[in-house]
C-alpha cells in the first residue's frame, strides 16, 4: 500500500475514484488507496474489489461515503453501504451525509440500510457508555500495569465478561486495587485490545499482535474470541494471497450484535437481585449466581428491600443517579452486612418497577408489558433515561386500539416520545371516521389548539395537520382518493362542529 502525499490529499482526492478521472503521476490505480484520521478512500473504480476487505474489516467510511452522498452517486454510496461503510447516529457526520445527500433515491438508500434509526442510536448510546468506561476508567476499581502502561478497569465487568477474571479476583488477585502484570509474553497493546473486547464486544488489533491476543484470550478462557480471531486471520491470508503486493495492517472484529455481551452484563443485574425477589426475574443461571461475587458498591434501598449495585453503570448511565450518588452522598447511610458498601434509599418506586430500570441499565434491555409500560415509562422519565422511555413507547405502541390510542397520544405528548406521538396519529388516521364521534378526540383536538401560542383563527393545530398528513399520504388509486377525501370530510365536520377553522 502506498502512503500518502500532498497530491492525494483527502479532500483533493474526494471522488475521482468513482469518475475515474485519477492524477497521470498516479502509476498503480488499481491499489491506490489512501488513508488519514482512520478514513480510506478508493480512488479509482477499479480499486472497489481491492477496499472491500478493509471497508468491512476496520474502516468506517465517514467522508468517502459523505462525498458519495453529496456528488449523487447512488450506486458507489449502495457499495459502500453493502460492504460496512458506517453512520454513526445523532453525530454531525451522520446527520450531513442526510441533508448533503443531492437526491431523494440516496436518502431513501440511507434509510432502507437503516444507518440513522431510532434503534442504531439507541445501542449507540449504551456502546459510547461502555467505551467511555474504559477509555475514562470512571469509579473504576482495579488498575493493571503491564509493562509499565496502566490500565484502569472494573471489576464487575471483568469478572461477568470471564471466568479466569472472576476466578482471579476471589484468588490471587483478591482484595488488590492494582495488579502488575510482568510476564514477558503479555504485550501491553494486546491486553489493551483484549480489555476492549471485553467492554464493548469489538476488537481492533494491528497484525503484528494478533498472535499476543490469541495467546491471552487463551488464557483468559475466550473461545468465541480466539474463533474470531482465527476466522479473520483465515480470511486475510485467502484475500492477501488472491491480491500481491497488498497489506493489511490491522484486524478487527465487530460484534454481530450485543446479545452476548448483553447477556454477560446482565449476569451484574441477576445478582444484584435479592434473594427472596429473585424467581421470576430473567434468566439465573443460580449456580454461577450464587458463587458469583459481582463487587457491588452501592445498595440501593426499594420497598425494604436491598439491590446491591454498581456506581459505575447507574452513574454512568443517568444523570440522575450521577447526581444522587455523588452530590448527596452523605445523605446515605451503611450495609451493615457489608460496612463499606452506602445504602441509598429509593422513595415513590415499587421494587417490581425498579427491577425493569435495573435490567435496562446494565443491559440496555429490558422486560415490558402493556399493564407495567406506563408506570416504568414514569420511573424513566425521572431517572434521566430516555432508552428506557423509547421501550415503553415502543410497547404502548403495540397495543393501539381504538379505545387508547388517544390517551396514548397524550402520553406520547406528554413524554416527549415523537416516534409513539407519530404512531399515534397515524391509527388516528386510519379510524377517524370512528374517533370523531368520541368526545375524548374532540377534546384533545381542542386542548392542542389551545396549545398554540398565540393562535389565530385560522392558524393550523398540530394534531390536525399530522393526521391530515397520513390521510392523505401514499394515496395512488382512485378508491385510495375517495376513501381519504371521505376522512377528511369526516375530520372538517368535526373541526366546524366543535367552532374551530383551520
Amino acid at each position: 500500500m502506498l502512503g500518502a502525499d500532498p497530491s492525494y490529499s483527502v479532500a483533493g482526492v474526494r471522488l475521482l475514484c468513482y469518475l475515474g478521472t485519477v492524477p497521470h503521476s498516479y502509476e498503480e490505480p488499481s491499489s491506490r488507496l489512501i488513508m488519514g484520521s482512520s478514513v480510506l478512500i478508493v480512488c479509482c473504480a477499479q480499486a472497489l474489489n481491492f477496499a472491500s476487505y478493509y471497508i468491512s474489516s476496520f474502516v468506517s467510511l465517514v467522508i468517502a461515503r459523505y462525498y458519495a452522498c453529496l456528488c449523487g452517486h447512488e450506486d458507489l454510496v449502495r457499495y459502500l453501504l453493502a460492504n460496512g461503510a458506517k453512520c454513526e447516529a445523532n453525530t454531525f457526520d451522520g446527520e450531513r451525509c442526510l441533508y448533503g445527500a443531492l437526491s431523494d433515491a440516496i436518502r431513501r438508500l440511507l434509510k432502507e440500510y437503516k444507518q440513522i434509526t431510532a434503534k442504531c442510536m439507541k445501542r449507540d448510546y449504551y456502546d459510547v457508555f461502555l467505551q467511555r468506561l474504559l477509555e475514562q476508567g470512571y469509579q473504576s476499581d482495579i488498575v493493571f500495569i503491564v509493562h509499565g502502561k496502566s490500565f484502569c478497569a472494573h471489576r464487575c465487568i471483568l469478572s461477568a465478561r470471564s471466568a479466569y477474571f472472576s476466578e482471579m479476583f476471589e484468588t490471587k488477585w483478591k482484595g488488590k486495587s492494582m495488579i502488575a502484570l510482568k510476564h514477558p509474553l503479555i504485550n501491553p497493546t494486546a491486553f489493551g485490545s483484549l480489555l476492549q473486547y471485553l467492554y464493548t464486544g469489538r476488537l481492533d488489533i494491528d497484525v503484528e499482535y494478533v498472535n499476543d491476543c490469541k495467546r491471552l484470550a487463551k488464557q483468559c478462557r475466550l473461545q468465541d474470541l480466539i474463533d474470531d480471531l482465527e476466522t479473520k486471520c483465515k480470511k486475510v491470508y485467502e484475500f492477501v494471497s488472491s491480491k500481491p503486493g497488498t497489506c493489511v495492517k490491522v484486524l478487527t472484529i465487530e460484534p454481530t450484535g450485543n446479545c452476548r455481551l448483553q447477556e454477560d452484563l446482565a449476569l451484574l443485574a441477576d445478582c444484584a437481585l435479592p434473594a427472596e425477589l429473585r424467581v421470576g426475574f430473567g434468566e439465573l443461571p443460580f449456580d454461577s449466581t450464587d458463587n458469583f461475587n459481582s463487587c457491588p458498591d452501592v445498595c440501593f434501598r426499594v420497598a425494604d428491600y436491598n439491590f446491591l449495585c454498581h456506581k459505575a453503570f447507574f452513574c454512568g448511565r443517568s444523570d440522575y443517579f450521577k447526581a444522587l450518588l455523588e452530590d448527596h452522598f452523605c445523605e446515605s447511610e451503611e450495609l451493615q452486612t457489608q460496612p463499606s458498601i452506602p445504602v441509598v434509599t429509593l422513595h415513590n418506586i415499587s421494587e417490581d418497577i425498579f427491577i425493569r430500570v435495573l435490567y435496562y441499565i446494565y443491559s440496555d434491555d429490558t422486560e415490558l408489558s402493556p399493564e407495567n409500560a406506563y408506570d416504568v415509562l414514569c420511573v424513566a422519565d425521572m431517572y434521566l433515561l430516555p432508552g428506557l422511555k423509547r421501550l415503553c413507547g415502543r410497547t404502548l405502541a403495540q397495543i393501539l386500539d381504538e379505545d387508547n390510542v388517544v390517551s396514548i397520544w397524550r402520553i406520547a405528548k406528554l413524554f416527549q416520545l415523537t416516534r409513539l406521538e407519530d404512531q399515534c396519529t397515524e391509527y388516528m388516521a386510519k379510524i377517524i371516521e370512528k374517533l370523531v364521534e368520541l368526545e375524548e378526540f374532540a377534546t384533545a383536538v381542542k386542548e392542542n389548539a389551545e396549545a398554540v401560542e398565540e393562535r389565530q383563527e385560522t392558524d393550523s393545530i398540530p394534531l390536525v395537520d399530522d393526521i391530515r398528513f397520513h390521510i392523505t399520504s401514499n394515496v395512488q388509486t382512485y378508491s385510495a382518493i375517495e376513501e381519504a377525501n371521505q376522512k377528511l370530510e369526516a375530520l372538517e365536520s368535526l373541526l366546524a362542529s366543535i367552532g374551530l377553522e383551520c
